[in-house]
């Protein structure tokens, strides 16, 4: 299934967290072919989120400190939906309990 674009700049905001890549490695990194990482990357060096890093021998891409923020509430977002699905688990649990007990409760009686 082909990723999102928001999905490939996530990914590639995430693979330069730790430290900067050349173009190569960002792409094996972000598991994305050359053509599309150039494009995406384009976009943000003009969004100000990653910067290109050039030296006499050679390029790398770093993320900004607007990237690390962006990326940082991209996951804050990600960890709050999980634990939306956790508590509507716990909720739905919370009212099947009941329900189960009683049954467990009525099938305990002894029959006459």
């Amino acid at each position: 299934m082909r990723k999102s674009k928001l999905e490939s700049y996530e990914d590639i905001l995430e693979a330069l967290v730790n430290r900067p890549l050349t173009l190569h490695a960002l792409a094996s990194e972000a598991h994305l072919d050359l053509t599309l990482l150039e494009q995406n990357l384009k976009s943000l060096i003009n969004s100000a989120l990653v910067e290109d890093r050039k030296t006499e021998n050679t390029s790398a891409f770093a993320i900004t400190e607007k990237g690390t923020t962006v990326i940082k509430v991209l996951n804050f977002q990600k960890y709050l939906r999980r634990i939306k699905g956790t508590i509507r688990t716990i909720d739905e649990a919370l009212e099947i309990l009941p329900k189960i007990s009683q049954r467990n409760t009525n099938s305990e009686k002894p029959r006459d």
